[in-house]
């Protein structure tokens, strides 16, 4: 069957907008993460995660067969995904000095273990590798990025954190009109109004904390 170059470049734009769409996590792996609300719980879990992808990364390349880059590709890119969000999760801990020391030491082994296969890969050259080096060397630079997260002290990352967040509010008050700045601070006199800002929460809407053991 013959395709017009209408029709071909149709379906490149719908393959595209496809894989713009797709989901890191499948279904249950997010009711997993749902299910895992302690920091070191869901860190231990995106671990898993990750390993996955590695270990379907490793697989794709072990024989070559036509048409295995776009699964090496969706494979790296759910990867660097999950990552990030092992960085999105210590974070969110560490600004309620929540301990995370059983998860980051397991992170830090691990991602040293990630970085190894990744580079190994990238040294390699597989025969299609131009298809999915972009992909590959981002998720090395996010390992990298995580691991130098991981390796740091607990306490001045808090601290960074928490100036970080400092100076994004001050950033934002002063691009705000001075009337509703000025409303703002008389309704917060304390300044303390970081202390009440909603922290993203862990629970599924309707859940409530279990009571401490």
């Amino acid at each position: 069957m013959k395709w017009s170059l209408a029709a071909m470049v149709g379906l490149c734009a719908a393959t595209l907008v496809c894989a713009q769409d797709r989901d890191f996590l499948t279904a249950n792996e997010v009711d997993q993460v749902r299910e895992a609300q302690e920091p070191n719980q869901r860190l231990l879990l995106y671990l898993r995660f990750a390993r996955q992808r590695m270990d379907l990364v490793e697989q794709y390349l072990a024989n070559y067969k036509p048409g295995r880059s776009i699964f090496v590709h969706n494979a790296l890119e759910d990867y660097s995904h999950i990552i990030e969000e092992i960085d999105t999760v210590s974070d969110d801990a560490l600004r309620r000095h929540v301990s995370i020391e059983k998860g980051m030491l397991a992170v830090v082994g691990a991602e040293k273990d990630f970085l190894d296969k990744l580079n190994k890969i990238q040294d390699s050259e597989p025969r299609d590798f131009a298809r999915y080096k972009f992909v590959l060397d981002d998720a090395i630079q996010t390992t990298e990025d995580s691991r130098e997260l991981s390796q740091e002290d607990a306490g001045r990352r808090g601290s960074e954190l928490t100036a970080k967040d400092q100076k994004e509010k001050q950033a934002r008050e002063a691009m705000m009109p001075a009337k509703e700045a000025q409303e703002r601070k008389n309704a917060n006199p304390s300044g303390d109004d970081q202390q009440k800002k909603k922290v993203p929460s862990l629970y599924r809407p309707g859940e409530k904390p279990q009571d401490p053991q």
